[in-house]
């Protein structure tokens, strides 16, 4: 009798190794824990206790990350801007926790977007109006608005947002493709469709934009011929320096944060999420490096606003501005 016999060795299951470190536990000076994580111990505490709700997990494993761990991972690659294998083998994990890692510390962020990214309230208004003035001689603006591109795997994303005269957002919308145009992006923003049905006048504010948005009476943009003698060019010089603000954030905050100057090698909703994430972490910096006293010791020098009863329309609104400060 023949008889077939299939032998099957036994499954020996290899015993798990964790390799990760905690880099707070290391002698990092702060300066060494900035250039990898882009933030001091101090403030990796502060983050680390703001999510310590999403990230704990209820495990007492040995193999479980630490709520620090797990934010410095992500610190690790929004500032590198490195593969995820490359930041896996630089802190002693593999691919996949790091990714699964990155979701959980983004998700808790921007769940606490509305917390961090916040249009001003009128008593926060009187303070940036004073900033700007103070920068450049424009009265009554309450910020500036711009987009920049941030490439993704794919199209790349227009990232339409607002700042203050200190540089942190006060609005942003992640979810357009690069070919969208800034009006458009801009109409079809929460902040946009707010100033469209409840603006109420110039004594609330306005904003700056450069020449691809439409003048509004909320949103005023430079003169494309100033005409002589009416305060027109003077205009367009302070609007350009005071709008410069916009750009010198785009550009602290991807060099802060290297993954939104290089490539977000993911699908567009999470790299959308990704750049959120940026944007409440850029304003965090803002908020625990520049004390509040500054704000507080401003002297508002700006002029008073005359009362305008013309045409409610951007054209006139900017004629105003021009011939009362800058003729």
């Amino acid at each position: 009798m023949a008889v077939n016999v299939l032998f099957q060795p036994p499954v020996v299951r290899r015993e798990r190794h964790f390799r990760g470190f905690d880099p707070l536990e290391r002698e990092f000076s702060d300066e060494e824990l900035r250039q990898r994580y882009r933030f001091g111990r101090e403030t990796i505490g502060y983050l680390s206790d703001l999510m310590r709700g999403d990230l704990e997990r209820g495990t007492n494993k040995e193999t479980a990350l630490s709520v620090e761990q797990q934010v410095m991972i992500a610190l690790r690659f929004y500032g590198s801007g490195s593969h995820l294998q490359v930041v896996g083998d630089t802190m002693g994990f593999d691919k996949s926790t790091v990714s699964r890692v990155i979701d959980r510390v983004t998700d808790s962020l921007v769940a606490m977007k509305d917390d961090f990214i916040s249009w001003p309230d009128n008593q926060r208004k009187n303070v940036i109006r004073a900033g700007f003035y103070e920068k450049a001689g424009f009265p009554n603006v309450v910020g500036c608005i711009d987009g920049t591109h941030i490439r993704i795997t794919g199209p790349s994303i227009d990232e339409p947002a607002f700042v203050n005269r200190k540089g942190r957002f006060t609005n942003i919308s992640a979810r357009w493709p690069g070919s969208a145009h800034d009006s458009h992006v801009f109409r079809t923003s929460a902040i946009g469709q707010h100033l469209e049905n409840g603006y109420r006048g110039i004594g609330q504010g306005v904003l700056l934009g450069d020449s691809g948005y439409p003048c509004r009476q909320f949103l005023l943009t430079p003169y494309r011929q100033p005409a002589a003698g009416r305060g027109q060019a003077r205009f367009n010089r302070r609007h350009c320096s005071t709008r410069s603000t916009i750009e010198r954030t785009f550009g602290i905050w991807k060099k802060r944060f290297h993954i939104l100057g290089s490539e977000i090698r993911m699908k567009p909703d999470k790299a959308c999420r990704i750049i959120i994430a940026c944007g409440i972490l850029h304003n965090i910096a803002i908020m625990r490096n520049e004390p509040e006293v500054a704000e507080e010791q401003l002297i508002d020098n700006q002029p008073q606003m005359p009362p305008y009863n013309g045409p409610q329309d951007g054209k006139g609104i900017r004629d105003h501005f021009a011939t009362t400060f800058f003729a």
